[in-house]
């Protein structure tokens, strides 16, 4: 047959049954598929999963300060076989100056932050006592109790002395509000046992606001409960509720454990245990201590 004969029929069944448009889209789908078929990889390199590429990028987003050579290098400590070059490859686009979470910095300088407030609380003869509370924000710990008939800005400046010593916070950062007894004088105590003064904003009780609500609990889960008979009374009553609250109280901001990381038991008899004369109760496996 002559081929430009055969070539004018098909030519001309073409013009019958479609547009020259579908005939260029037909030739156009013809050449990619024809393209693809001759491009088929038949060495170099071998593929790498999605879950690894998957793996890259969650690298990445957890840890904005890791380029690629650290990638790299983690996942060639979790066994996986390839070139730093793919791991460039398949990182997300960055910004130019990378940043941590705010979750990351709070976390970072939470165990350098403690934050401190007063509470007052009327005996049976209508005295006024005041208690000081100092609360580490690294594990919502409950770090000092104490309590005074009179207080005043030496005694406030020796109680944090006190309660950061016994707790061996380096470079203490202290979150406080502008009562009147955190002067001058307060200030200047402050500065001579190294530690740096942050008062929040005025009528701004949130920007404290785990101290605001560690008051709140003692009030609603102790002091509420109590008559207070005088100084001694009181100060044994917080030091227990203390104790219950680091050892035994679980939080929700800790993942339900408590601030001094309370174990768990899977084994035993269920017991309890009466805390604040019967106002809460310990429960443990075994025999109760």
């Amino acid at each position: 047959m002559d081929w430009s004969l055969a070539l004018g029929f098909v030519l001309g069944w073409v013009a019958c049954w479609c547009s020259p448009r579908r005939l260029i889209a037909w030739h156009d789908a013809l050449y990619r598929a024809w393209w693809r078929m001759i491009s088929e990889r038949r060495g170099g390199r071998p593929r790498i999963s999605p879950e690894l590429i998957a793996l890259i990028r969650r690298m990445a987003r957890e840890n904005p300060l890791w380029g690629s050579p650290r990638i790299h290098g983690e996942l060639l400590k979790l066994g996986f076989t390839l070139a730093q070059s793919t791991v460039s490859k398949y990182m997300p686009p960055r910004a130019r100056h990378p940043s941590q979470s705010w979750r990351t910095f709070l976390t970072t300088h939470a165990k350098h932050i403690v934050g401190i407030d007063m509470l007052t609380v009327r005996t049976l003869g209508f005295d006024t006592l005041y208690a000081f509370v100092v609360l580490g924000h690294e594990r919502r710990r409950i770090l000092h109790v104490e309590v005074t008939p009179r207080a005043n800005a030496y005694w406030l400046a020796c109680e944090i002395a006190c309660a950061l010593g016994n707790a061996s916070i380096e470079a203490p950062i202290l979150v406080r509000d502008n009562d009147r007894l955190y002067g001058a004088v307060f200030r200047r105590q402050l500065r001579a046992i190294g530690v740096r003064d942050h008062p929040t904003q005025p009528r701004s009780p949130w920007q404290n606001g785990h101290v605001e609500r560690l008051i709140g609990s003692i009030r609603r889960e102790c002091l509420d409960h109590h008559i207070i008979l005088n100084a001694a009374h009181l100060r044994r009553v917080l030091r227990d509720y203390a104790d219950y609250y680091n050892f035994d109280r679980t939080h929700l901001t800790l993942g339900k454990d408590s601030p001094l990381t309370r174990p768990v038991e899977p084994r035993g008899g269920i017991v309890s245990r009466r805390v604040l004369g019967g106002l809460h109760r310990r429960y443990s496996r075994g025999p109760p201590k």
